[in-house]
């Protein structure tokens, strides 16, 4: 047995299901390990950005890690983007990253690149100095590390930097999986101090993000709320929240700075559950970084890496709140709208449409709008683009739709962000997978037309609206979807939107929308 061959059957009885690729010739002894060892799902994607998506969107659903493997740091770097939402999202992951054997990397062969340095930017474990001896073992360890938690912003993803020679080489066979490892837990001061400050009837909020915004922990948050009055709230782009008719009502903290701090004014108490305090996604003149009411107290119940479900369910106890009823999002008739498409109708005609357990992946653009409107349409599970790196909506929903066949995903992208990664489409046509996508198609980069506007700027000058315009030429998406296989429609009215939601819901297989409107332009 070859080390290569000893990797897969190691990270396969770790548990993972799912190998996401790219490779290239330093790969192929791995590429010849995927073919002998077919319980790992192997998957093409034409593009290394859709392969790190993917394997997020796989990371968000299951909480198990996905295998991505890509050629070289070029391949690599072709794929950062994307590992940088995941990594914001907190999603495991074990890349394996190709390189020259050892004895070759002095050689300053073509695609020689200092791949540590890549790959530093993003991962909480890293190896490159394998030998096809310890090859297994390493593998093993990478899975350990993608699913323990790291303090701050590190993530939970492991790079396996792999010399070819690793991977050709004799290896003693597949490594033993570690234990699983556990979630620290939150010490009992910090619950009982938690306690006592929402016992105290100051105006407060558990902000909850990342293992905070799991179903169990919601549920025990959603007591919390009831027994002291305190709010829920998520941060603007949370990795995966489920929602919907029957979940815990939770509020989502808006974008911009201004309506971020207009929406938690009067908040007294501020508690950080699995979350850091909110800040500005951008810096602006004369305006805070950090976006806390005025006099608001800071606390933390639990941090991003420890047991926040445990932390929330303790601290519920503690203030006898075990049997209270949660507040829950209701099931509300949402009519289908009528007439020329615009951003609301569009968003409406989502709501109305919205099948049951959808899983909806959203990138930048009009698609985020749509989330207020969707809680009282149908229970789902809502997946954001977590690190503002766009391009991430169409791999993340072929990730989701991989790891749950049995679920409709649908995917909410603007056409900027979409043609970043439209090579998904490939990948959903060859796979089957259950993907609608619908293009919010306004030829614009509309958010730099509002963030120029917040500059005071009332007219763009003819170079600058060239920079935000992809108008010219436009995109014309329904034959780019079927030059990849997928069926495809465009919508100019809400009527016709309506119908073609309703059909892609209805039929397996992938399908792509192209809604043109005025959209903000």
């Amino acid at each position: 047995m070859n080390g290569a061959k000893a990797l897969i059957e190691t990270l396969a009885d770790c548990g993972i299901e799912y190998c996401i690729a790219n490779p290239g010739t330093s790969e192929m002894h791995l590429v010849q390990a995927l073919d002998s060892v077919p319980r790992m799902k192997s998957v093409l994607a034409l593009f290394e950005g859709v392969c790190t998506g993917a394997a997020d969107g796989i990371g968000r659903m299951t909480g198990k890690p996905a295998a991505t493997l890509l050629h070289l740091g070029p391949g690599l770097a072709n794929g950062i983007a994307n590992l940088h939402n995941a990594r914001r999202a907190n999603s495991p992951m074990v890349n394996i990253v190709g390189n020259h054997p050892h004895y070759h990397v002095g050689f300053d062969a073509p695609l020689t690149s200092d791949i540590e340095t890549l790959a530093r930017n993003y991962s909480c474990w890293m190896k490159s100095c394998s030998t096809s001896a310890s090859l297994a073992q390493d593998g093993a360890d990478a899975f350990s590390a993608s699913l323990r938690g790291h303090g701050g912003s590190k993530g939970q993803i492991a790079t396996l930097i792999m010399g070819a020679d690793a991977a050709w080489g004799e290896s003693p066979g597949p490594a033993k999986p570690n234990p699983t490892p556990a979630r620290p837990k939150v010490d009992e001061q910090a619950v009982g101090d938690i306690a006592e400050r929402l016992g105290n009837g100051e105006p407060s909020a558990l902000l909850l993000e990342h293992h905070a915004t799991t179903p169990a922990a919601l549920e025990a948050a959603g007591r919390i709320a009831a027994k002291t009055g305190c709010r829920l709230l998520n941060g603007t782009f949370p990795a995966r929240v489920d929602g919907g008719p029957g979940r815990v009502a939770v509020e989502r903290l808006p974008y911009f700075p201004e309506q971020v701090l207009a929406a938690t004014a009067g908040i007294e108490q501020l508690v950080l559950v699995g979350a850091e305090p909110p800040v500005s996604f951008f810096a602006y003149e004369n305006v805070p970084g950090r976006l806390l009411p005025d006099g608001c107290a800071l606390s933390r119940l639990s941090a991003v890496d420890e047991d926040s479900i445990d932390a929330l369910e303790r601290l519920a106890e503690t203030l006898g709140a075990e049997k209270e009823q949660a507040k829950r999002f209701e099931r509300k008739e949402i009519p289908a709208p009528e007439g020329p498409l615009d951003t609301r109708n569009i968003v409406q005609a989502i709501a109305a449409t919205m099948p049951e357990a959808a899983i909806v992946c959203t990138d930048s653009g009009g698609g985020n709008v749509a989330y207020p409107f969707c809680q009282n349409t149908a229970p789902h599970s809502w997946l954001s683009l977590t690190g503002g790196a766009i391009g991430q909506g169409g791999p993340v929903a072929t990730g989701a739709a991989l790891a749950c066949p049995d679920r409709p995903v649908l995917a909410l992208l603007g056409d900027g962000g979409a043609a970043y990664t439209n090579q998904s489409f490939w990948t959903q046509a060859r796979e089957g997978l259950n993907v609608t996508t619908l293009i919010f198609a306004n030829r614009s980069y509309n958010i730099l037309n509002v963030e120029y506007a917040r500059l005071g700027i009332t007219e763009a000058g003819e170079i600058a609206a060239s920079l935000f315009d992809i108008g010219n030429p436009n995109i014309d998406w329904t034959k780019m979807a079927a030059s990849f296989g997928v069926p495809a429609a465009k919508a100019d009215t809400a009527e016709e939107l309506t119908a073609l939601l309703k059909r892609s819901h209805q039929e397996p297989g992938p399908f792509v929308i192209e809604a043109s409107g005025e959209m903000g332009r």
